[in-house]
């Protein structure tokens, strides 16, 4: 899996909006947590106060959108309850890829197929719409299996039943690297396909697969580095509330 460029390693009393401005993805981040985007001078710990926002959870994330991965005993900090906005935030995120990214890149390559009619861009786009239905079938999946199995496990309401019938191992199995396709596609792009006369259709459609596949990085580098491990342990009795 790639990792996210490396930029400041954010602490709490970083003012939120240079933050911002060193790296605009921390709006995406920002948006998927409810987070008002107006920053004026706040810090970083001013946000997570107003925002109700455990602050030790909100730098894990931004750093991982900054490029570092968490320490491991940091997540001995977080209490389950305070884990719960990170399911909520991935759910979101889904929503984004769902609603946003995917239909423009759908529409961009349909835009590329009108204008050209070769059989490679008929591919591209039969290509992705294959894509597109196993991404659906793996959001479909988390949203309705693995989000409400994970949050009730973290509320502590699960049933030994529920747990003997689905855990978060299922989950990890599950889990796939959806972003290496969108790779294969910007390869065929760029390497491979001939578009008559369209560079700025390509151009936008190679940045927008670049812009998705840098968050799939994010929201997968979440799930393994600060869910999965945090709820493995929840799962065998090694996390409590304090």
């Amino acid at each position: 899996m790639n990792q996210p460029e490396k930029r400041s390693i954010i602490r709490p009393s970083h003012r939120m909006a240079e933050l911002v401005y060193e790296n605009p993805a921390l709006l995406l981040l920002m948006e998927n947590l409810e987070i008002d985007f107006l920053l004026h001078e706040y810090t970083v710990s001013h946000i997570c106060q107003t925002s109700g926002i455990n602050e030790k959870l909100f730098i894990m994330l931004g750093n991982l959108y900054n490029g570092h991965l968490p320490p491991e005993e940091e997540l001995h900090a977080i209490l389950p309850s305070e884990l719960l906005p990170v399911v909520d935030f991935l759910k979101r995120c889904h929503n984004y890829y769902k609603e946003e990214q995917y239909p423009a890149i759908k529409a961009l390559i349909g835009e590329l197929n009108l204008r050209n009619r070769r059989p490679e861009i008929r591919m591209v786009e039969q290509f992705f719409n294959d894509y597109f239905e196993e991404v659906l079938e793996h959001l479909d999946y988390e949203d309705e299996v693995a989000f409400p199995y994970l949050r009730s496990l973290l509320e502590g309401s699960v049933s030994g039943m529920q747990q003997s019938r689905f855990s978060v191992q299922e989950y990890r199995d599950h889990h796939t690297d959806i972003e290496t396709k969108l790779s294969d596609l910007k390869a065929l792009l760029l390497q491979h396909i001939e578009v008559e006369d369209d560079r700025r259709i390509r151009r936008r459609l190679l940045m927008q697969l670049a812009e998705l596949e840098a968050d799939l990085v994010i929201h997968s580098l979440i799930e393994e580095q600060i869910l999965i491990p945090f709820v493995e342990k929840l799962e065998k009795g090694g996390a409590h509330e304090k």
